[in-house]
């Protein structure tokens, strides 16, 4: 009979640790080693969820819809957050410069003029669009 533990030694846990930090903080599979990830629902087994009763609504702040973070996003992707305070018509060449969609410049030129915006917040709620009501 062999005496032993069948514990880890701490060396030994965070090599462990390590080696799963990406699917951890992930939630899918890192390919790193292919090998590792979970092998998916057979034909006859139903799918894995992780809210099997509900649907995961992750992204959507509170006070917002997901048009709301779609289109603030996609506004901020053109606008970025390094030239401001701006006024409505250096707004609106940014955009134009940076290439943004004919929809996205309309939707800029709905601002309201002598007004000087400091952030992409304050741009998206000047063209009716809505912004997180608990900002932390």
């Amino acid at each position: 009979m062999e005496r032993g533990s069948d514990k880890h030694s701490p060396m030994r846990d965070d090599q462990l640790k390590h080696e799963t930090e990406g699917l951890v903080r992930s939630g899918h599979g890192t390919h790193a080693e292919e090998w590792k990830d979970p092998e998916p629902s057979g034909e006859d087994q139903p799918d894995a969820d992780k809210a099997p009763d509900r649907t995961l609504h992750g992204g959507t702040p509170p006070g917002m819809t997901d048009d709301d973070v779609d289109g603030r996003a996609e506004v901020a992707t053109y606008l970025g957050k390094d030239s401001y305070p701006m006024v409505r018509e250096q707004i609106i060449n940014l955009a134009i410069d940076r290439q943004a969609p004919v929809r996205i410049v309309d939707l800029l030129r709905e601002l309201p003029s002598g007004r000087e915006f400091h952030n992409v917040n304050e741009v998206w709620t000047a063209v009716g669009g809505h912004v997180e009501s608990d900002r932390f």
